[in-house]
């Protein structure tokens, strides 16, 4: 069954640049709407030229952190600062649903470009503007990119182990999330204005994307004063059957936070007497003994590798999974099997999708390769001209 595309329809006007910003507009675009990345004449989204280890292509401005939300997208190159470069790019906001963009506000005032003066002139329009911090508040203007908000929301001092210190997670996560949070309220402001027929601006902070991603961190810190602490790989439950544990060859992680999970696992792991140990039977007791207990079961899963462990576990009924490399899972057979890989036909490029099907069908893939900068600016000036 081929993909659905609700957004069919409607114009995206994207005016961001890096990651955050193009990724929201490259979801869009994989839901149907039609997409033009406007970029500086100059020089374009500096993410063409940086990011990845493919150094040649970034050089001819087309990164892999570029490729990855590129597609399907067309691009046209603009002067914002000149009065024919406004002027076009105001005749686009006209005929848009929706425009996405990541600059600070003082950039946006200076372009005239701010959410009062374009809600006057562009009733209809929905704006999302994506900062690092947010409208309100003295860091509104502050420029950030996705390792200083993983600094300032504690989700950096939160992550690694006392010895360690704070490290930051291994990919760009704030980046991503702020745009799938983008994605949702835009969803939401295109249900609100087909009731009221009028556009909509919408404030999207990755500083508080950040923190609800901690959400349930958040709360148990403000009820109890309690503030988070670096605890390596054991999971936010607190349960010592719920970490990494090391295999005779590799790691595996395991998620035994239930009663049944525990049951589960003392047979896997063919310890019956864990259930009548009066350390381990009760999860208190269990919680009060925790340094032993992850010590035996260490030693259990110590005889044998993560590779045999893994199926043993899930059959039984414990939630675990080996830690696996992103190439290993890539190449995994659940992956492949729901299509979440996209390949170009015309570059053979490979990038990633979207994390959800509708109704059972297809992954929706870009309908084009991504653009050089300014490849479609002809094609978009005539076509703004036939339309008057």
């Amino acid at each position: 069954m081929s993909a659905t595309h609700p957004f069919t329809g409607l114009l995206v006007i994207d005016f961001t640049h890096v990651l955050a910003g193009p990724a929201c507009a490259y979801y869009l675009g994989l839901l149907g709407a039609r997409v033009i990345k406007v970029e500086s004449a100059s020089k374009g989204d500096a993410i063409r030229h940086r990011g990845g280890t493919d150094t040649e292509s970034a050089k001819d401005g087309m990164s892999t952190s570029y490729l990855t939300q590129g597609g399907g997208k067309s691009s046209i190159a603009l002067d914002l600062e000149t009065a024919e470069g406004s002027e076009v790019f105001h005749r686009l906001l006209a005929r848009a649903d929706i425009l996405v963009e990541n600059h600070i506000p003082e950039t946006m005032r200076r372009l005239g470009l701010d959410e009062d003066s374009l809600a006057k002139r562009h009733p209809h329009l929905i704006h999302c503007a994506m900062t690092g911090y947010g409208r309100g508040g003295p860091q509104e203007n502050t420029p950030a990119y996705d390792v200083n908000i993983q600094a300032s929301c504690g989700l950096m001092e939160a992550t690694g182990t006392l010895e360690s210190g704070p490290i930051r997670t291994g990919a760009p996560v704030l980046d991503y999330a702020t745009a799938l949070a983008a994605g949702f309220a835009i969803s939401a402001a295109l249900y609100e204005r087909a009731a009221s027929g009028r556009g909509g601006f919408i404030d999207v902070s990755m500083l508080e994307t950040g923190m609800t991603l901690m959400s349930s961190t958040v709360t148990d810190y403000l009820k109890t004063g309690n503030a988070p602490q670096r605890r390596g790989n054991l999971a936010n439950s607190r349960s010592p059957g719920a970490g990494s544990f090391a295999c005779s060859e590799g790691v595996i992680s395991l998620g035994v936070n239930e009663e049944s999970h525990f049951r589960n696992l003392a047979t896997a792991l063919d310890r019956p007497d864990w259930l009548t140990d009066p350390r381990y039977a009760e999860r208190p007791a269990r919680k009060s003994h925790a340094d032993a207990l992850v010590t035996e079961i260490e030693s259990e899963l110590s005889r044998r590798p993560a590779t045999e462990w893994e199926p043993v576990l899930q059959q039984a009924g414990v939630p675990s999974a080996r830690i696996r490399t992103l190439p290993e899972c890539l190449a995994s057979p659940q992956v492949e099997s729901r299509g979440y890989i996209h390949t170009e036909a015309e570059t053979g490029l490979r990038t990633p999708t979207l994390p959800f099907r509708l109704n059972g069908a297809a992954a929706h893939v870009p309908d084009r390769p991504a653009p050089q900068h300014g490849e479609d600016s002809a094609d978009i000036l005539a076509w703004l001209e036939s339309d008057g």
